[in-house]
């Protein structure tokens, strides 16, 4: 496969274009990471330049490429139960919280939800608190899980995950509970599964059509941006958080900086944050 060297202009226009697209900002020295992810897409095109590439994507009708640009710029990095402390936090302190609400449903957001680790793994958290307190949640508690990624929301839709994902964060405890094994895959469980729903979402985009949440997963994705569009994200996010509900962020992540419309609550477990209009 022939190599496709990208200028250093090709790179400006490229990050230009990705930044207007999906808010991510890859700075000034990934070059390699760009042609490296694009090499592939840009011979199966027969695409012969960056350049080439680009007036490609400005003509109408190439939604197909855009989103496998995007699919293929995007960091689909994931594994279940990521970092152990979220799922602690939540099946000790958020959930017991939550519990308190009789007259509406629990809605959560996984907001970048990749391949569907995360919003599972919420749903096994909440079947397990589920089942030691009878009857919580009496108007349900549901997993609403939004992607850029057309192709991650379909895969996620399947819930059927092979030996290696499983291996990344699984116990053997939670393994036979809440999967069946169906031809070398592992098969999310039904009640698990049904609790989960999936839709597209640039998060330049309006979130208010996904209505309201009380407690909200936004971890390990605002590294990706600019200062002032994690402001606007923040701000967008608490517009459609119930009062007192919560905000995820990852552990190298703080709202501190950008907003001061969130505060601290520390646990047992660690860090997390509440929407304090």
């Amino acid at each position: 496969m022939k190599e496709r060297i990208i200028s250093d202009q090709e790179y400006s226009d490229f990050c230009s274009y990705l930044e207007e697209a999906t808010g991510i900002v890859l700075g000034t020295s990934k070059h390699y990471l760009v042609s490296s992810r694009l090499n592939r897409l840009m011979e199966d095109r027969e695409l012969a330049s960056y350049t080439e590439l680009l007036e490609h994507l400005k003509k109408s009708g190439n939604a197909g490429l855009r989103e496998q640009i995007i699919d293929a710029m995007t960091t689909n990095e994931t594994m279940w139960f990521r970092d152990t402390y979220p799922y602690e936090v939540l099946k000790e302190t958020i959930l017991p919280e939550l519990s308190k609400i009789k007259d509406r449903p629990i809605i959560i957001w996984s907001s970048a939800c990749s391949s569907g680790q995360e919003p599972y793994s919420i749903s096994m958290v909440i079947q397990e608190y589920i089942s030691k307190n009878a009857g919580v949640f009496p108007r349900g508690i549901q997993v609403i899980a939004t992607d850029i990624s057309t192709s991650m929301l379909n895969y996620s839709k399947r819930a059927k995950y092979d030996e290696a994902a499983m291996k990344r964060g699984v116990s053997e405890e939670r393994r036979r509970k809440f999967f069946t094994l169906n031809e070398d895959l592992w098969e999310v469980v039904p009640e698990v599964r049904s609790r989960v729903s999936f839709k597209p979402l640039n998060l330049q985009q309006s979130f208010t059509s996904l209505g309201k949440f009380d407690l909200i997963f936004c971890r390990n994705v605002l590294i990706y941006f600019s200062s002032e569009f994690k402001t606007d994200i923040l701000t967008r996010m608490a517009g459609v958080t119930n009062p007192d509900g919560y905000l995820y962020l990852g552990s190298s992540e703080s709202p501190t900086r950008y907003t001061a419309i969130y505060k601290m609550v520390r646990t047992p477990g660690g860090v997390i944050y509440q929407y304090a209009p």
